[in-house]
């Protein structure tokens, strides 16, 4: 049976006293020795802030590896949003014995030195989502030029007859320090330039407070009757930016996002949010898995990662890219829902069940 390292709670304990082969972790270090056997995967996410990965890719990447390999432990540990945390915890997973680990990076360059070293010491790396720098062996994420596309013609599409040269958007993008970030931009630019003025644009760091704050200093900046609407990177800087719309009283203008958080789902449904990108953290983690467990068995991965990509250190490496969804409140049942993400239930609280019946969702 497969033996997942799970937080040191009550329940976890009662859990090994029934020889279920479980050992404790914590969002730091897991466990004190589950990595002392041959067959452990390591599994690095770089913050519980943004929801998809606690929710989504660490039990999809979990089910995974039990399902392709019965007798493989999964050592997991979050970085909280600290690059140095991450650093440790990625050293504590060497140390420990763990033979191929998968991480998302919460600084893609900051991990180089430490990916450098797990893989001097015969350790395989695996970069989720996020392509960090260094002699990593695979890559799985989703064509994030393409997101920044689907973003800024889903911005286009809502302005309508309004998209001119001279229309105002607000662009907050995410973190430097996230490749993805910048490749986002990228995207969002090639569709956006040309077609509109984005006259102000940050970084919102991928945190809600900190694009609640641009947002606010691009109101005062531009004024509020000029802005036509905002690039948001992500759900989670959308749901800041909303509040600070709302509480400037900037109504009806387009607000962008990604990751198809049920908050955001739901602010498309009530109109204070008009897109997010989907992108299906299923096939995601799945693939993630199998591309540890080949690694784990001594198997090639190009079956897997069916193209190449250049890290910002310069590395070739084997990936896949998964295409992403533009949604707005046109195909919630198209995607979501119909992906069993969320169900409409859990889109439909009372709060949103008038908003949601004009939307069609019941």
């Amino acid at each position: 049976m497969r033996r997942v390292v799970i937080g040191a709670t009550a329940v976890s304990l009662a859990l090994s006293v029934a020889a279920c082969g479980k050992a404790g972790d914590d969002d730091s270090d897991s466990g004190s020795d589950s990595g002392s056997g041959n067959k452990t995967i390591g599994l690095l996410l770089p913050d519980n802030v943004t929801a998809r990965y606690e929710k989504f890719d660490r039990p999809y990447f979990e089910d995974k590896v039990e399902e392709l390999c019965s007798d493989c432990k999964v050592e997991y540990a979050n970085a909280a949003a600290d690059p140095t945390k991450q650093a440790q915890q990625m050293s504590t997973m060497v140390t420990k014995g763990v033979k191929v680990i998968v991480v998302s990076a919460q600084d893609s360059a900051a991990i180089k030195s430490s990916i450098q070293s797990a893989v001097d010491k015969g350790v395989k790396v695996v970069a989720y989502d996020r392509l960090a720098q260094g002699p990593v062996s695979a890559y799985v994420s989703f064509d994030n030029v393409k997101v920044g596309e689907l973003q800024g013609q889903a911005l286009l599409d809502a302005l309508g007859d309004k998209a001119t040269k001279k229309s105002k958007v607000v662009m907050i993008n995410g973190d430097d320090a996230d490749p993805n970030a910048g490749q986002f931009k990228e995207g969002a630019h090639k569709v956006l330039d040309g077609k509109v003025d984005i006259a102000y644009e940050q970084s919102g760091l991928w945190k809600d407070t900190v694009a609640a704050q641009k947002m606010s200093a691009a109101i005062t900046q531009l004024g509020a009757k000029n802005i036509a609407g905002v690039y948001a990177a992500n759900d989670g800087m959308a749901g800041g930016i909303a509040n600070t719309l709302k509480g400037a009283k900037i109504s009806n203008i387009p607000l962008t996002g990604q990751d198809a958080e049920l908050a955001a789902i739901q602010r498309i449904v009530a109109g204070t949010q008009s897109s997010t990108v989907y992108k299906a953290y299923k096939p995601e983690a799945d693939t993630a898995a199998e591309l540890a467990v080949a690694l784990l068995e001594g198997k090639g991965v190009k079956d897997l990662a069916d193209t190449e990509v250049t890290s910002g250190s310069g590395d070739k490496v084997p990936a896949k890219l998964l295409t992403p969804v533009s949604v707005t409140k046109d195909n919630i049942n198209d995607t979501v829902v119909k992906d069993k993400l969320y169900t409409v239930a859990d889109i439909c609280t009372p709060e949103y069940a008038k908003a949601c019946k004009s939307a069609g969702l019941e």
